[in-house]
């Protein structure tokens, strides 16, 4: 997990968050214990749910130890404590993971036949299924209509990764990082609402640095690490979007519930961005994309000369992304986010700079980072003002990268047409 996520959030009455982990019964349910034991070393005060199935996979011993609770499956265990109601109707947060096709289902028609599906239908808290099952399973149309459901109830069901799978398969369906589906529910604690307000909404997101090549070895690039843009795609993807993530030459995680597209050069960032952009309701460009490109590439690594002559290097201009998609709109009414990297100069300050810049990109919004001396890059925390093209400007203190991101989102659903 990235340092910009939040280890630990109190809930509104100062007392330790109250999450309920639910676990399914399938192969992956032996990820759900580190799950389990990042929500436990970070305070939270956790009461796993497992399914029959899921004991058949880890047995009660190991929730319990895990958890310092003992552990209920059944809805008539501990009676007098009703805790097919009460253990729902106390939860911050409910979290499934895995969820297999069956509890998927099984939520989407309201069944109770388990103590797990009553917490379900009891908890008026947010919830969180994590699916993890065969790529056929889903891809069923059953699936996809049982998840269209539980989405528009208001529940965030994350995209599952691709990978491995039970045997020899590979495919999606493979449950995502315990790390990133703790930091995707820890984001959820923190905005304290039941309402996910891009539930129904598909976002792109761009993030890193690209890279120009002159040989096989060397490349121009710059020193973005690719973390706001992360925060930017984990922080939608908590809020209910379905994110495509364009990361050029990023060494980080994959944001549970997030499509990445992992790209090198500026061209390539194009090409993908553009194409996810086609119908997006939000396109937010936290990439650095280079500004230019060796006119040509060299089969062989440049070699030192004897005399100590050196090559010339000759540069052509790269397309303009933010430029493109602001002023060539698949949707009229799509909103386009930028970012502007500033030093200043004897041409202006850092938001002179930027207010041109907004005016000659087109976007709707311009993210203004002052990044003298290197500051902003490769740190976990950020601050930035927020440039409108109605001519409004936000500022927004220093803080952790994520909170940065959920400040810009704010500002976009504000925007987008309801």
């Amino acid at each position: 997990m990235t340092s910009e996520t939040t280890h630990e959030v109190a809930s509104p009455q100062g007392e330790r968050p109250r999450v309920v982990l639910g676990v399914a019964g399938g192969i992956a349910a032996y990820k759900a214990a580190e799950l389990l034991r990042r929500f436990t070393e970070s305070g939270h005060d956790v009461t796993v749910v497992p399914t029959a199935s899921a004991l058949e996979f880890v047995g009660a011993p190991t929730w319990a130890a895990l958890s310092g609770k003992p552990i209920a499956t059944g809805v008539f265990e501990n009676i007098t404590e009703v805790p097919h109601v009460r253990i729902g109707q106390q939860a911050d947060l409910v979290v499934v993971a895995p969820a297999t096709a069956n509890t998927l289902a099984r939520a989407a028609h309201g069944l109770a036949d388990d103590l797990l599906a009553n917490v379900l239908l009891t908890a008026r808290c947010p919830v969180v299924f994590a699916p993890a099952m065969h790529t056929e399973m889903w891809e069923h149309p059953a699936t996809v209509d049982n998840v269209a459901t539980l989405r528009r109830r208001g529940a965030i069901v994350v995209e599952p990764a691709e990978g491995r799978l039970t045997g020899k398969d590979t495919g999606k369906g493979r449950l995502p990082d315990p790390d990133e589906i703790f930091g995707l529910c820890v984001d959820v604690l923190a905005r304290g609402t039941t309402a996910p307000d891009l539930g129904g909404r598909r976002v792109v997101v761009s993030a890193g640095g690209t890279r120009e090549y002159l040989d096989p070895v060397r490349f121009l690039g710059n020193r973005s690490s690719g973390l706001q843009g992360y925060a930017l795609a984990r922080a939608a993807a908590a809020r209910g979007a379905e994110v495509v993530l364009v990361a050029a030459n990023v060494a980080l995680p994959d944001p549970a519930g997030v499509k990445v597209v992992h790209v090198e050069t500026t061209a390539q960032l194009r090409d993908e961005v553009v194409t996810a952009a086609g119908g997006a309701d939000a396109v937010v460009m936290a990439a650095a994309p280079a500004d230019f490109r060796p006119t040509s590439v060299s089969d062989a690594k440049i070699k030192k000369a004897d005399d100590g002559s050196v090559p010339t290097i000759e540069l052509a201009q790269n397309p303009d992304v933010l430029h493109e998609i602001s002023h060539h709109r698949s949707r009229p009414d799509s909103v386009i986010v930028g970012f502007a990297a500033e030093t200043g100069d004897a041409t202006g300050s850092v938001l002179e700079l930027a207010k041109a810049k907004l005016a000659r990109k087109g976007c709707d919004l311009l993210v203004v980072n002052d990044v003298s001396g290197g500051a902003v890059f490769g740190s976990p925390d950020n601050e930035a003002v927020i440039l409108a093209a109605d001519g409004a400007a936000i500022d927004v203190p220093s803080g952790s990268k994520g909170a940065l991101a959920h400040v810009i989102w704010d500002h976009v659903v504000a925007r987008l047409p309801t």
